[in-house]
C-alpha cells in the first residue's frame, strides 16, 4: 500500500511554495520522493526553503517566477520540461484575496484576483497539460477554497475566482483525461496560515469558526499537503475532477 503514495521519480512543480500551504505541500511531495520546483515570486524565500529541504536529504530547487506573468509562466513550464526531461506534477496554488465590500470594489482590484487564482491557473495547467497528455500520464492539482462553494462578505472576487477555479479543473478534468491527465482540485477550509493569520488573531473570529467546524479547531498546513500528496500519487489514479473538500466538516453543518 505505501508504494501507492511513493512519487520517485517525479518532478513536481509548485507555486505559491515558499509559505503556507504551498509549502506544507511542496514538503509533503518531496518528503514522499519527488523532485519538487519550488515558485513564487521571491527568489531568495524560495532558496531558503529548498536549503531545508535539501539539509534533509530530499531533492528540490527554486525557481521564482510571476504566476501572473503569461511570459514567465510559459517560460518555467519549458525549463522544468528540458532541464528535467518530464514534468509530472502541477500545483497551481499561488493565490490572492482582496478584502472589502462588492459596492466598493474597484475594477481593477476585481480583475488582479481573477488574473491571479483563474486566468493564471488555465495558463500553466494548459502548458503543463499538453507536455503531461504527451507522455501518458500527469497530475494537475488545484488549490480553491470553501469559498468557492460558500460564500462570505466581504470577498467577492476571491469566491468568485475560486468559484471558476473549480469550474476549470472538471473542464481540465475531461480536457487532458483521455491522455492520462488527472486534474483535481482540494478546497480547503479555514487553515492557519499567513494569509489567514489576522482572522486566526481574530478572537471573535476565532471563536466563529471552531463554533462552525464540528472538529472543532482550524486546520493545520499539513493536513492540506497530506491531501495533495494522495492526488499526487497512483493513489488516486482513478480520481478525475474531483473537488476535495478539507474543512473539517464546515460545509456540512448548519
Amino acid at each position: 500500500m505505501s508504494k501507492l503514495f511513493s512519487l520517485e521519480g517525479r518532478v513536481a512543480l509548485v507555486t505559491g511554495a515558499s509559505r503556507g500551504l504551498g509549502w506544507a505541500i511542496a514538503e509533503a511531495l518531496a518528503e514522499h520522493g519527488a523532485h519538487v520546483v519550488l515558485s513564487s515570486r521571491d527568489q531568495a524565500a524560495l532558496e531558503k526553503r529548498a536549503a531545508e529541504l535539501d539539509k534533509r536529504g530530499l531533492s528540490a530547487q527554486a525557481r521564482a517566477f510571476d504566476a501572473a506573468d503569461r511570459a514567465a509562466g510559459a517560460e518555467a513550464v519549458a525549463a522544468v520540461q528540458a532541464e528535467h526531461g518530464r514534468l509530472d506534477i502541477l500545483v497551481n496554488n499561488a493565490g490572492m484575496v482582496h478584502r472589502g465590500p462588492i459596492a466598493e470594489l474597484a475594477d481593477e482590484d476585481w480583475d488582479r484576483v481573477i488574473e491571479v487564482n483563474l486566468t493564471a491557473v488555465m495558463r500553466l495547467s494548459r502548458d503543463a497539460g499538453r507536455q503531461m497528455a504527451a507522455r501518458g500520464h500527469g497530475r494537475i492539482i488545484n488549490t480553491a477554497s470553501i469559498m468557492g462553494l460558500v460564500a462570505r462578505p466581504g470577498v467577492a472576487s476571491y469566491v468568485a475566482s475560486k468559484g471558476g477555479l473549480v469550474a476549470l479543473t472538471r473542464a481540465l478534468a475531461v480536457e487532458f483525461g483521455p491522455q492520462g491527465v488527472n486534474s483535481n482540485a482540494i478546497a480547503p477550509g479555514y487553515i492557519v496560515s499567513d494569509m489567514t493569520a489576522d482572522l486566526h488573531n481574530d478572537p471573535e473570529f476565532d471563536s466563529f469558526v471552531r463554533g462552525r467546524t464540528p472538529l472543532g479547531r482550524w486546520g493545520e498546513a499539513k493536513e492540506i499537503g497530506a491531501v495533495a500528496l494522495f492526488l499526487a500519487s497512483d493513489a488516486s489514479s482513478y480520481v478525475n475532477g474531483h473537488l476535495l473538500v478539507a474543512d473539517g466538516g464546515l460545509t456540512v453543518s448548519l
